[in-house]
C-alpha cells in the first residue's frame, strides 16, 4: 500500500510538469547497451539517448564511460521516438553547459585526465567534457615537442588556461603540472641535504657574483664570491675555471636553493690540521716527560 502510494505522488508530480523540445533535463541511467542509454526522467515516459548523440568524442566509449545510476543532463530533441519515449542528445547540452563547467575548471586551476585522441602538426588533441581541446606542441612536456605521434592514445594530466565560448575555443596544458612537479621532486632533494656537511661537485658556470657547482643528480648551488677563496679577489675567474672539481660545505639550504662555500672547507681543513698537529706535539712532549723521568729514575734519582 506504502509502495503504491508513493508511485501515486511520483505520477501526480509529473502530471504537473512540462517538459519541451530544447528543454536541458536531468536523468538518472537505468540501462546502458552499445546502441543507446535509458533514462529515468521521473515523468511519465524514460528518456532515450542514442550512442551518436553521446559525445562529440571519437574515442568516447559508451558501456566504459557511462554505468547504471550515473545521472546525466541531455537536451530534448524529440518529445516522441516514434517508441513513446523522449528522445535526448547528450552531445547538444554539452554544447551548451560544458563552456561554464570549464571555466569554473579553469578558474579552480583543476587538474583534469585526458586521452589524446589526435595528433596534429602544431600539437594534440584531447575532449574534456565533450569538448574538443587543443594542447599545443609547446604545451606537451616541459620542453617543446617536436614530434607529437608517440602522444597520440596517451593519457595526461592537464590544466585549462583558456576558454572561449564565442570562439569554440579551449587550450590545455600538461606543462604547468609538469613544472610543479619538477620544483616538488626538486625541493625535496634540496630538503634532504644536512647543511654543514661537505660535497664533491663540478664548477659548472662562473658569474661576477660567485660560481655554480653542479653537485649531480639534477642540484646545483651557489659559491657566492666571498665563499670562494680565503683571499680577497675581484671575480671567480681567478681562482676557478669551468669543469674544476672542488669540494663545498653546504652553509644553508633556504627557498629550495643551496648556498655553498669552498671557504668553509679550507678552513676546515686547516683547523683540522692544526688540531692534529697540536695532538701530535702534546703526545710527542708527554713521551719526552716520561722518557726523562725514567733516566732520572735509572740514575737514583
Amino acid at each position: 500500500m506504502e509502495e503504491t502510494m508513493k508511485d501515486y505522488e511520483r505520477e501526480l508530480e509529473a502530471s504537473f510538469r512540462k517538459i519541451s523540445e530544447g528543454d536541458v533535463i536531468k536523468g538518472t541511467v537505468i540501462d546502458v547497451n552499445e546502441e543507446e542509454v535509458t533514462l529515468d526522467l521521473k515523468y511519465y515516459t524514460q528518456g532515450i539517448i542514442k550512442a551518436k548523440d553521446m559525445s562529440a568524442d571519437p574515442a568516447f566509449a559508451i558501456l566504459e564511460e557511462v554505468h547504471p545510476g550515473d545521472e546525466l543532463e541531455a537536451t530534448v530533441v524529440k518529445m516522441d521516438d516514434g517508441q513513446g519515449n523522449i528522445l535526448l542528445s547528450r552531445k547538444e547540452a554539452n554544447a551548451l553547459l560544458s563552456w561554464d563547467v570549464l571555466t569554473s575548471y579553469m578558474e579552480e586551476k583543476k587538474d583534469i585526465t585526458v586521452k589524446v585522441s589526435e595528433v596534429v602538426n602544431a600539437g594534440a588533441v584531447a575532449y574534456v567534457e565533450g569538448i574538443r581541446g587543443f594542447i599545443p606542441a609547446s604545451q606537451l612536456a616541459l620542453t617543446y615537442v617536436e614530434d607529437v605521434t608517440p602522444y597520440m592514445g596517451q593519457k595526461l594530466t592537464v590544466r585549462i588556461t583558456t576558454v572561449d565560448k564565442a570562439k569554440e575555443k579551449l587550450i590545455l596544458s600538461a606543462k604547468e603540472i609538469l613544472k610543479e612537479q619538477e620544483k616538488e621532486a626538486h625541493d625535496h632533494k634540496v630538503a634532504m641535504i644536512v647543511p654543514g656537511s661537505v660535497l664533491e661537485g663540478t664548477v659548472e658556470s662562473l658569474q661576477t657574483y660567485g660560481a655554480f657547482i653542479d653537485l649531480k643528480d639534477g642540484l646545483s648551488g651557489l659559491v657566492h664570491i666571498s665563499q670562494i677563496s680565503q683571499k680577497r679577489i675581484k671575480k671567480p675567474s681567478e681562482v676557478l675555471k669551468v669543469g674544476d672539481k672542488v669540494k663545498v660545505k653546504v652553509l644553508n639550504t633556504n627557498d629550495g636553493k643551496i648556498s655553498l662555500s669552498i671557504k668553509a672547507v679550507e678552513e676546515d681543513t686547516e683547523a683540522q690540521e692544526r688540531e692534529e698537529f697540536d695532538t701530535a706535539q702534546f703526545s710527542s712532549d708527554e713521551n719526552v716527560g716520561t722518557s726523562l723521568g725514567d733516566l732520572f729514575k735509572n740514575l737514583g734519582f
